[in-house]
């Protein structure tokens, strides 16, 4: 069996190279204490309608701001480490092996690492990239709304029917 070669480089990541990518540290716009170090896969990949990250969390850490989304899905697998999920109105304890997979309009969740955790939370995580997405933000009372990379915010509050 051969190796890697530049047929398949964009699509086939070893362990070994995913782990020698370089970190990005995300801070969520509407939650300073969701701080994400992320990894990117997708894009390297060429995925255009999909994200894919492998994320870590440290303890204190929450993953975004309790949300959902009106047109992207997402989905979320625990590959170590331990937190507690949040959905809806239920909290349940995760761990290795343990997935999360949210469709459009799904009950609002996020994730947290308890501070005295002892290690970090590491998950993939992955999801569409729809061209126009409505996200609420229930407890921050905002909705981002984005269409073809541009975003914008509103309160609920301010939000009328017409």
């Amino acid at each position: 069996m051969s190796g890697k070669d530049e047929n398949t480089r964009q699509y086939y990541f070893s362990a070994a190279e995913i782990a020698a990518m370089p970190e990005r540290l995300h801070r969520h716009q509407f939650n300073e204490n969701a701080v994400r170090m992320t990894r990117t896969l997708g894009d390297p990949a060429g995925l255009e309608d999909m994200g894919l990250h492998i994320v870590r969390l440290e303890p204190g850490r929450e993953s975004t701001e309790f949300h959902f989304h009106g047109q992207d899905e997402e989905f979320l697998m625990i590959l170590s480490g331990r937190g507690i999920a949040e959905i809806g109105d239920d909290r349940i304890e995760v761990g290795p092996g343990d997935v999360m997979a949210f469709p459009k309009n799904s009950p609002a969740h996020v994730m947290h690492v308890p501070e005295g955790a002892g290690e970090d939370l590491v998950y993939l995580m992955g999801g569409t990239r729809a061209p126009v997405d409505i996200c609420t933000y229930p407890k921050a009372g905002l909705r981002m709304t984005r269409a073809d990379g541009v975003k914008e915010v509103a309160r609920l509050d301010d939000l009328r029917k017409v």
